[in-house]
Order: structure tokens, then C-alpha cells, then sequence
């Protein structure tokens, strides 16, 4: 934030905003009256807030703002899926999916404007980070859909455009407000979180205790292959990952979702499957298999059959493994797609 720039309050947590409004001589309630302004009825002008008086407003509009983000495109794909391109407020252009559960609406959100961790089947990193996304940008997210689509939003997932745990102080933040009973309310089993394997920030998610749902990233069984395919496997081996993982199962004691996107030919043949099963062994661990989306040249794909032959592999080897629902194809719903596509016209 540049000298003599407001401070946008979507960003700020409620002991932050305590402390500023005790500072203000206001007294502790006025604390749950204006997170609830800000974020359970999410008012567009401080001067909705009809139960605080003139000065405390004015006084609040002259040291903050409430962010926006507005809709670039809009696609409805033919399953229920819809994916928006937002623009924020510089500009930057981020990709956020709402899908249709029996379950009720889940949103999947960017936490940072592309990526650095360069996965070579994803095409979010086709143009490389640009910066990591506030609090206040990824919370946004979430109410622009819910108010688009006129419907409560039952569960939050950070698997869109970047590495969340690249981004830990500000997600940690967007946890902390989403989940708060006089905010938007969503329970902290309702937030999902996909890495791609930053093992010293799961070390720092299992001290914290929270009760998200953490899916890591795997992909392949030994070091040289998930190294090709994903080069943070570079900072943090197989090994090492694996360790933290089991860590976070026994402070938590919450399971982790192991995603493996199935290329053929490449990770889904029968020691592959009895690796995998080894690797997991004891965690009570879900594995979620992807079949791979096409991204520019890159030659990575797998027939429905082939992925379902690598799940009766898991299966036989009692692996609790499911292959995940395809949605939005028609509206190029994987992440990085449509972005790309955007800036690149």
C-alpha cells in the first residue's frame, strides 16, 4: 500500500479492526456491527450502516475502502458449471469456477494472479506468477458469485490459478474471515486448499490446527518423474513431502486428499499403483485421480478407460480412491485457461 492510499477493510481480520475501532474510542460491539456490515450483509458504501453514527462512518470512509472486482466474461457451460474472468483493480485478470453439487454451490478461487511453480500439464503457468492476491480479492470472489447466482455458497475451494501456500499470510486471512460466525460463516471443514506440496507451509497449517480440508498435489511415486512434472519437487522430495503429510494427519488428525493426475503411459502402471499405496499407507488418505487436460503442445492426456484401469489397480491394493467429476468442459472450466486466453487476444 503506497503512502496516503486507504487500506481496504475486506482485508482486515476482526482483531485488526478491533483494535483500530478501540483505538477510535469505540467500544468492543461496534467490532461485530461493522464485520457484519462488511461481510455478512457486504455493503458497497460505508453509508449503509445505519446503527453507526455519522462521525465513526466518516471517520472509517476517510481511512478505508471496500474493494471491487468487476466481471470480464461470464461462460455457462451446459452442466451447471460457470466460470467467471475477473478484473481487479489494477487490471489483473483472475479465473474464478462455480460448480453444482447435489450438496449445494462450491467455489473454486484463484489465490494469486498466475503461478511460479511452473507444473508442466497446468496452464496456469504458462505465463508465470504476476503477484499474490489479497484477502479482500480472493473474499471477493466468493461474494460476486454468491451474489450472481442469488444462492448461499456451501464450500470454497483454493484450487484455482496459483499455489495457495505460496500465498500463506493472505489465505490464512481469507480462512480466518470467511469462517467467522458474524461474517460470510462458512465452517472451516467447508474450505478445501490444493498444494502442490510446499512442505514447510503444511508443517506451519498442521501447528495451526485449522479444520480446512487439505488435497496435496502428488502426481507421481519417485523423484525424478514428479520432478519433471512439477519442479517444486526440486525444494521438497517425495520423502520430505510425504513426512509433512503425515504430520499434518497426526495434529490435525484430518485426512489429506492426494491429487495424481493420470498421464498414460507415464504414472499409472502397477508399480506406480503399489507406490502409491505405500506412500499413503496409514493416513486413512484419499486419493482423487484427474484425467489430464490438453494444454497448448503438451502431450499429456489419458482415456477414461485407462484412468478407471488405474483406479482398480489403487483399488485392489485397498486404496480409498475416487476419480474426480469433470465439469465445464465445454467452457474450458481447468484453470488458466481462459485467462490465457483472454490476454493473449
Amino acid at each position: 500500500m503506497t503512502l496516503g492510499e486507504k487500506r481496504d477493510l475486506l482485508c482486515m481480520e476482526k482483531d485488526e479492526l478491533r483494535e483500530y475501532l478501540i483505538a477510535a474510542g469505540e467500544p468492543d460491539y461496534r467490532t461485530k456491527q461493522l464485520f457484519r456490515w462488511v461481510h455478512g450483509r457486504r455493503i458497497q458504501s460505508f453509508d449503509e450502516m445505519t446503527d453507526i453514527s455519522k462521525p465513526l462512518r466518516e471517520r472509517i470512509d476517510d481511512d478505508f475502502r471496500i474493494g471491487r472486482v468487476s466481471v470480464e466474461k461470464k461462460l455457462c457451460s451446459s452442466d451447471g458449471t460457470i466460470k467467471y474472468l475477473f478484473v481487479l483493480e489494477d487490471g489483473e485478470l483472475i479465473e474464478t469456477v462455480a460448480m453444482r453439487y447435489k450438496r449445494g454451490i462450491s467455489v473454486c478461487i484463484s489465490t494469486q494472479a498466475g503461478c511460479g511453480m511452473g507444473c508442466a500439464f497446468c496452464a496456469s503457468a504458462s505465463g508465470g506468477l504476476v503477484r499474490n492476491l489479497t484477502a479482500s480479492e480472493m473474499l471477493l470472489q466468493v461474494y460476486s458469485a454468491a451474489e450472481d447466482l442469488g444462492e448461499r455458497i456451501a464450500g470454497v475451494v483454493l484450487m484455482g490459478t496459483g499455489e495457495p501456500l505460496d500465498n500463506f499470510c493472505n489465505v490464512m486471512a481469507f480462512y480466518d474471515i470467511i469462517t467467522d460466525k458474524d461474517g460470510f460463516g462458512l465452517s472451516g471443514r467447508s474450505v478445501s486448499l490444493s498444494s502442490c506440496g510446499l512442505a514447510d507451509k503444511i508443517d506451519m497449517l498442521a501447528d495451526m490446527k485449522t479444520q480446512l480440508t487439505l488435497s496435496v498435489s502428488l502426481h507421481a511415486v519417485n523423484d525424478e518423474l514428479r520432478t519433471k512434472l512439477m519442479p517444486v519437487n526440486r525444494l521438497f522430495g517425495i520423502s520430505r513431502l510425504i513426512g509433512s503429510c503425515r504430520r499434518y494427519f497426526e495434529l490435525t488428525h484430518r485426512r489429506i486428499s492426494f491429487e495424481y493426475a493420470v498421464i498414460a503411459r507415464v504414472n499409472d502402471g502397477e508399480e506406480d499403483a503399489k507406490k502409491l499405496a505405500e506412500l499413503i499407507k496409514g493416513m486413512g488418505a484419499h486419493v482423487n485421480l484427474i484425467p489430464v487436460n490438453s494444454v497448448l503442445s503438451r502431450d499429456f492426456s489419458a482415456t477414461k478407460e485407462q484412468v478407471e484401469s488405474f483406479k482398480s489397480k489403487l483399488q485392489a491394493l485397498r486404496v480409498n480412491v475416487t476419480v474426480r467429476r469433470t465439469l465445464g468442459a465445454d467452457i474450458d472450466a481447468a484453470c488458466g485457461q481462459l485467462r490465457r486466453r483472454v490476454s493473449n487476444d
